[in-house]
């Protein structure tokens, strides 16, 4: 595929032994990677979107695929922003099962809280019909990151939060000893007590959470 192989000369191009030591230490030797930051990684592919834009609006989810299937993690990010920028309120119904494999895939907080915010999320938001059948499916998975998904699915949606589906989510996984569940309560907490500071707050109150989730929940509202 061009565009993937441009990509990959573009990123070998620019590769950074020092980032990718400090990159790859910091996300605890799970993924390779070429040692692009952010901003580096993002104008290499703005570079490249005008020469190929049509050819990923038809072609996104096979380039998805591919880019999955490379080791560095600046590839997963580069799936991620492609496939929000290309599918965002142009989203197909199967598309549900198809992020459910990126979220299950590579799998770490931070493909997973992209992915819950800016796909998933929107994506319920076209097919609200969907909604109830997949947060179910998730929340009731024994993958943790479908979980965590479930918990954070409603981050961008501020006056517009499901004030019972976030808490009921919440609920869900309050007994949870997974780090990272415990961090998403209080996160998707947090962020709601911005719009709805005295809903959460008594939510808080009178639910026993655990400790960590009750922190991160009103540690800027008190």
């Amino acid at each position: 595929m061009e565009f993937v192989t441009k990509l990959q000369e573009a990123f070998q191009a620019n590769a950074n032994i020092d980032n990718q030591k400090q990159m790859e230490v910091y996300m605890r030797y799970l993924f390779r990677f070429h040692g692009i930051k952010a901003p580096i990684r993002k104008q290499l592919i703005k570079e490249l979107l005008p020469d190929y834009k049509s050819f990923l609006q038809e072609n996104i989810r096979a380039v998805v695929t591919e880019l999955y299937n490379l080791p560095q993690r600046e590839y997963h990010y580069t799936a991620m922003e492609l496939y929000q920028k290309f599918s965002n309120k142009k989203y197909e119904l199967k598309d549900g099962r198809f992020f459910t494999r990126m979220i299950t895939t590579h799998s770490w907080w931070d493909s997973v809280d992209f992915l819950a915010k800016h796909v998933f999320g929107k994506y319920l938001l076209q097919f609200p019909e969907q909604k109830r059948k997949m947060l179910d499916f998730y929340s009731k998975s024994d993958n943790m990151w479908l979980n965590r998904a479930a918990i954070l699915h409603q981050l961008s949606y501020k006056n517009e939060t499901d004030q019972a589906e976030l808490f009921k989510q919440c609920i869900v996984h309050k007994e949870s000893e997974e780090f990272f569940i415990q961090k998403a309560i209080g996160w998707a907490l947090r962020e709601y007590g911005k719009v709805q500071p005295e809903a959460v707050l008594n939510f808080v109150k009178t639910t026993k959470l655990k400790e960590l989730s009750e922190r991160e929940a009103i540690r800027r509202l008190i």
